[in-house]
């Protein structure tokens, strides 16, 4: 027996050895592999960040190019109070840009969209611009700010010059490596090596960096990216904790595979999301938009909710992108059409004067077919075409925009009125109001908040507010949440508002009883009958 105990002791510690040396050769060689992969990727992302920084710099400054075309070609030259106005609206045009200007030649300023003194600037260095002769690069000093980058633009003789300044701070990205263990620096030069300004912590010498130096392609800015070598162990470290669970799993029973695998596999969102609009879990909420002059009710703007079975609420944020990658949007928006016509209908078509407002995805704008999906929801019922309004939401851009505008036609020419939801902060800019003929528009709770406090969001707001009513434009504001505000509302001249000051977003019920309360209807008067 102690022969056998002896032999079965041996057997087990020669499989354990040979056990070892099997999963530790895996290992091993996926160590050696993981280090060179680690500090290819490092070199791969810091020069990825290096090159998207420079073509973002790029790409901002092309933005104030345009600016300075789009004034020299309207013949742009004096000052006058035509002229600040036309130069705000180039600013408001164009995000980067952050102040426009026209110098004499002696560099003094003439004029700008902001009330500045003349010496607030200091020009550090200027450069030309081998790629557009006209022009100057300059490098200005704030005194009160961070320092900026200014294009000048030559214009015929006897004409004074336009510049417009772009803030270091729009020219470079935040470099740090999301959900990545590395952290970025990143720094901003001149052609001629003068430092414009840096984001992030400086690792320090070459040597100990894992560095990138790109020059940009249109305007020759010098960028430097860089992340500290010793931050790399950790993210190594991080991997070879994964190469022991590989080597780990392939040592353990293929059975253990399979559970362990199963038991991490996700669900199926999208088919849960689906799955969801078929049980009708998706409900209208309605948010009322009232007249800030009259106190009257205007309508109300369809807000969605997922009710789930055990009777909690799930807000929009959580599925809306999903529904709308997914293409289930589509099914969506007109499932809670359908609810509302069934739901607020019959009240809303005896007060034909309160608007119904549903949101829009972009893409459903660049689907023909989607205009004969509303047609056949609406048509005949109780709630008129000219009572529904379309509401064009910005987290897409408009891929097409002639296909858009036929579209929006169409819809146009049923009766359906059609506005821009959140204007100013999403893809639009000013070109959705100008180029797709709508009806409407909705200023920002952002805009709102700071009308008031903040000289130049106040000038945004007028600014949009007097385009609106030159296109014959209605204006609704958002977000509203304190008398204050609607105050100055009325001021800058929108008579429609919508916010937690009147109301939140109100189930049906609660909806309906706020219209009675609000619009009631005179009783009818008893009709005789006839034999």
């Amino acid at each position: 027996m102690g022969r056998y105990l002896r032999a079965f002791s041996r057997r087990n510690l020669l499989a354990i050895a040979a056990g070892v040396l099997l999963a530790s050769a895996p290992l091993i060689g996926f160590n050696l592999w993981l280090g060179r992969f680690v500090e290819r990727q490092a070199q791969f992302e810091v020069h990825t960040a290096a090159n998207r920084a420079a073509a973002l710099a790029d790409a901002r400054l092309g933005q104030a190019l345009a600016v300075l075309d789009r004034l020299a070609a309207k013949g742009i030259s004096s000052c006058n109070s035509s002229t600040i106005d036309t130069l705000r609206r180039a600013v408001f045009e164009a995000p980067p840009v952050k102040r426009v200007a026209i110098l004499a030649a002696n560099d003094r300023l003439l004029c700008s969209d902001v009330d500045i003194p003349a010496d607030a600037t200091q020009v550090l260095s200027t450069h030309a611009v081998p790629a557009h002769p006209q022009l100057r690069l300059e490098l200005l000093q704030v005194m009160v700010g961070e320092r900026m980058l200014r294009l000048r633009r030559k214009q015929a003789a006897g004409a004074h010059d336009l510049a417009a300044a772009v803030p270091f701070s729009l020219l470079l990205p935040p470099v740090s490596l999301e959900q990545s263990p590395l952290r970025g620096y990143a720094a901003v030069f001149t052609p001629d090596g003068a430092l414009i300004g840096s984001a992030g912590r400086n690792p320090g010498a070459a040597d100990d960096n894992v560095m990138s130096r790109v020059t940009s392609a249109v305007f020759g800015l010098q960028v430097v990216a860089a992340a500290p070598r010793a931050l790399l162990p950790a993210l190594h470290s991080n991997l070879r904790w994964l190469g022991t669970l590989v080597s780990i799993l392939v040592a353990a029973a293929f059975l253990a595979i399979v559970l362990f695998v199963r038991r991490t596999r996700p669900g199926d969102p999208v088919g849960e999301l689906a799955a969801a609009l078929k049980a009708g879990e998706f409900v209208p909420y309605y948010q009322p938009i009232v007249d800030i002059r009259s106190g009257q009710l205007r309508g109300a703007e369809v807000l969605v909710r997922r009710r789930k079975p055990d009777g909690s609420l799930e807000l929009p944020a959580s599925f809306i992108p999903l529904a709308e990658s997914s293409g289930l949007i589509r099914e969506l928006t007109l499932h809670l059409m359908r609810h509302v016509y069934t739901e607020v209908g019959p009240v809303l078509g005896r007060r034909p004067a309160l608007k119904i407002s549903f949101n829009f995805a972009a893409k459903l704008f660049g689907d023909p077919t989607i205009v004969k999906d509303v047609r056949k929801i609406f048509a005949g019922g109780p709630i008129e075409m000219q009572q529904v309004v379309l509401e064009l939401t910005e987290r897409d851009p408009i891929e097409n925009f002639a296909e858009a505008r036929q579209v929006i036609a169409a819809l146009q020419a049923l009766g359906l009125r059609i506005a821009i939801d959140d204007v100013g902060t999403g893809h639009s800019g000013l070109s959705y109001m100008l180029k797709l003929g709508v009806d409407i528009i909705k200023i920002d709770k952002m805009f709102v908040d700071a009308i008031g406090t903040d000289r130049n969001s106040t000038t945004i707001v007028e600014t949009l507010v007097d385009l609106a009513h030159n296109m014959r434009m209605d204006v609704v504001a958002e977000g509203v949440e304190n008398f204050e505000q609607v105050m100055h509302l009325r001021e800058v001249g929108i008579r429609s508002a919508q916010g937690y000051v009147f109301a939140p977003p109100l189930p049906g019920s609660a909806f309906l009883q706020l219209v009675e309360a609000i619009d009631p209807l005179p009783s009818a008067e008893p009709t005789a009958k006839v034999a």
